[in-house]
């Protein structure tokens, strides 16, 4: 495959900046998207806005012919305050970039390339609706990468459930009258106790995170309403199931406890866990080693959620790192330190090359079938597994 020509380079460059400067958060994307979309338009993509419903989303595609399906997926939005402080500038140039740049690369290649803009991936994750309503279901292989202070291969996230516990009850004077009280805020004291003694018996993996939104308004008068929310994840969507079903429990017998009523809602769209297909990802490992790139560490434990997981668990997925700073810098993402690095040349010199990897990554998946064949052979059983 030839090398990014210059004039690809430029308009990378431009587009990374371009995004940088205009930081909109989920679901107000405009700008970004829309950017994005006129790139890929200008290169020859046959393009759909407003993609499933989503103003802010949007669905690139160019057909080279019967052959398989390369989905390159693009984030876009920013961080309240901090802007692009999670480098999602760059790594939706990242994702556009390889597209293009693999459209330009398949000479006599069969198959089928795929953008899709996934907007709010900081909040709602529009993956997940995306997964949820068919958008992956023609697609052979998903690929998406982000930007860090290292280059790190795709590992495993956490499935998540977001569930908000509202509890009432009856007020009434604490000190005349107690008696004629129900106290919501007993009911959530008490399910933070029983969540507290179930984390005894909880897989090591696991994790229960919660806060009270509210408790009451004075100390004078029993609280007639409360509110808990909770974070509940897991290494695996199964489990994750079964711990929130007992964190359920933990809040009804909190409120039958106190006598108080309880409404359980999910408060922010869930994710499922990565499924990472490392068939898919050493493939992109020999193609970064082809660029320079082979101080590539392996993923350590779940330490988040992505909705990328839902993506992973209709088609084979990866969700690795690439590095962007300069040898001895390491910015945490979500930083301004982290945004400023994303404009400086060994970001710029990081996405050129894995633009390279990514698309021949896309190229050779194209060209060698048993090559997919073992990636969805995989796939299978991790799903069946999971």
């Amino acid at each position: 495959m030839n090398c990014i020509d210059k004039h690809l380079k430029e308009e990378l460059f431009a587009l990374n900046r371009y995004i940088y400067e205009h930081p909109e958060l989920g679901y107000a994307e405009f700008k970004s998207s829309e950017a994005h979309v006129e790139l890929l338009k200008k290169h020859g993509f046959k393009t759909e806005y407003g993609y499933m419903g989503i103003q802010t989303g949007f669905r690139a595609e160019y057909t080279n012919g019967a052959g398989p399906t390369v989905a390159y997926l693009s984030e876009y939005d920013a961080l309240p305050e901090v802007g692009h402080g999670c480098g999602h500038n760059i790594m939706g140039t990242l994702s556009t970039g390889a597209a293009i740049h693999l459209k330009e690369n398949l000479g006599d290649t069969k198959g089928r390339i795929i953008v899709i803009g996934t907007p709010a991936e900081e909040t709602d994750g529009a993956k997940v609706r995306y997964a949820s309503h068919g958008a992956f279901d023609d697609v052979d292989v998903a690929l998406i990468s982000h930007p860090f202070y290292k280059n790190v291969k795709s590992g495993i996230s956490f499935a998540l459930k977001a569930l908000r516990f509202t509890f009432t009850g009856k007020a009434a004077h604490a000190a005349a009258a107690p008696q004629n009280g129900i106290n919501a805020l007993d009911a959530c004291i008490s399910t933070f106790v029983n969540i507290g003694l179930l984390r005894q018996q909880i897989v090591p993996t696991a994790r229960i995170h919660g806060i009270i939104k509210n408790g009451g308004t004075t100390a004078n008068t029993i609280p007639d309403f409360a509110c808990a929310e909770f974070y509940v994840r897991a290494a695996s969507k199964s489990y994750l199931k079964q711990l929130a079903r007992k964190v359920c429990a933990c809040a009804k017998a909190g409120a039958a406890a106190a006598g108080a009523g309880l409404e359980i809602t999910e408060y922010e769209t869930g994710n499922d866990n990565l499924l990472t297909n490392h068939t898919l990802q050493e493939c992109l490992c020999r193609n970064l080693a082809k660029m320079g790139i082979t101080d590539i560490e392996e993923a350590g434990e779940a330490n988040g959620s992505t909705d990328v997981g839902d993506v992973s668990h209709v088609c084979p997925t990866i969700h690795p790192s690439f590095n962007i700073m300069a040898p001895g810098e390491q910015y945490s993402t979500h930083t301004a330190e982290f945004r400023e690095a994303t404009l400086r040349q060994p970001a710029k010199e990081a996405l050129v090359k894995n633009v390279c990897a990514l698309a021949m990554t896309g190229k050779e998946i194209m060209d060698d079938p048993q090559l997919l064949g073992k990636i969805k052979a995989e796939f299978k059983t991790a799903v069946e597994n999971d």
